[in-house]
């Protein structure tokens, strides 16, 4: 069966994370580069240590770079050694930036640099998305002004304006979306899992077939359910500024990989997403950097005011996640967007739950 050829770079890629976890756990305690809770929206009680999203990269690397390079799984479709070689190096960039901010808690400014750099990697490298599908009408189209600047080995090299400049909006925003998201013991690793499997499925289905894109998605999800093993709660490492901008990072580039399905990662990530816009206009509508550190105001913060544990809060935004990932995997054309639409209601709904919940909360505790 096709299946049966991804099981096992799912679980060497699982197995590998595991190991590589444990081991940089134990780094980031002998570096003293850990978690404590000294601020307010810290919700541990104990320094935990960070780097995790260093031990999930290695887990997935090692596992990637086998697949694509000793054995006839990866080339021959779709996926070209440029493309593996831009996610690997667009990888050890995100890592290398998280692992000097877990240090030296570095600057918004300077933080930003590892991703930008990330995002060109990935353009550089030949991904990119040429048109976005119009379920109403005709496809938009951005490869217009298209420009070669080189050829290597036979293979042109360009730049595409309008689409380079959507894929580079496209990658920083789902970079952010996860780095703002990582609040809750185990949130952004389990949803990784999710959206990875979902994306896995979605490369098999008869009308794209890119077997190809569904082992790096099989491999990303063996690596972070790795992880998530040690990262749900009681979380014994966090995930870190490397792993939480990696996973993201990651995502986005398998939705565009896996014919350019944007639809599909809004879907499975809808309510994060929705939730990064929501806390980024107030900040900035208040004047306040958008990039600054996270706050308590974040949907998973306001389900803990609201009363729920950890694990019920992450319990309940994975069960979202999943089914919007299975309703991506259903629907088609306009019947995604109608998805997107209630996805917005839903996010609407429960975000006025949530205030409404919490003014009634506090106003019951006052009145005793």
């Amino acid at each position: 069966m096709l299946l049966e050829k991804f099981i096992l770079p799912f679980i060497v890629a699982f197995i590998l994370s595991l190991l590589f976890t444990y081991l940089i756990k134990k780094v980031a305690i002998k570096l003293n580069i850990v978690d404590r809770p000294y601020l307010r929206r810290k919700i541990h009680k104990n320094n935990i240590p960070l780097l995790g999203g260093v031990g999930l990269f290695l887990g997935f690397f090692v596992t990637l770079f086998y697949y694509s390079f000793f054995t006839d799984q990866m080339f021959g479709g779709y996926m070209l050694p440029k493309h593996i070689i831009g996610i690997i190096v667009a990888g050890f960039l995100l890592i290398i930036g998280g692992v000097l901010d877990d240090k030296f808690n570095l600057s918004p400014l300077k933080q930003i640099i590892w991703p930008v750099f990330a995002c060109l990697v990935i353009i550089a490298s030949g991904i990119g998305i040429d048109f976005i599908s119009n379920p109403l009408g005709e496809a938009f189209q951005l490869d217009q002004f298209k420009f070669k600047i080189f050829e290597h080995n036979g293979l042109p090299y360009y730049i595409i304006l309008m689409a380079d400049l959507f894929t580079f909006v496209w990658l920083l925003g789902m970079t952010y979306t996860t780095k703002f998201l990582d609040g809750l013991d185990g949130l952004v690793s389990g949803i990784s899992v999710i959206a990875s499997i979902s994306l896995f499925f979605l490369s098999l289905q008869s009308n794209i077939m890119q077997p190809e894109t569904a082992l790096v998605c099989i491999i990303l999800g063996g690596a972070s359910l790795g992880f998530l093993f040690w990262n749900f709660h009681p979380a014994k490492i966090f995930l870190g500024e490397g792993g939480s901008t990696f996973i993201g990072f990651m995502l986005g580039t398998l939705a565009i990989i896996s014919g350019g399905k944007i639809a599909t990662a809004l879907l499975i990530l809808g309510i994060p997403i929705l939730d990064v816009l929501w806390v980024i206009s107030r900040r900035i509508l208040n004047k306040k950097s958008p990039f600054k550190s996270a706050d308590r105001k974040h949907l998973h913060f306001r389900l803990l005011d609201l009363g729920l544990s950890q694990r019920k809060a992450v319990l309940f935004l994975y069960l979202i996640s999943l089914s919007f990932g299975v309703l991506a995997l259903l629907l088609q054309g306009k019947e995604k967007v109608l998805a997107l639409g209630i996805l917005v209601l839903l996010m609407i709904a429960l975000g006025l739950l949530l205030v409404f919940g919490y003014k009634f909360k506090n106003k019951k505790q006052s009145d005793i």
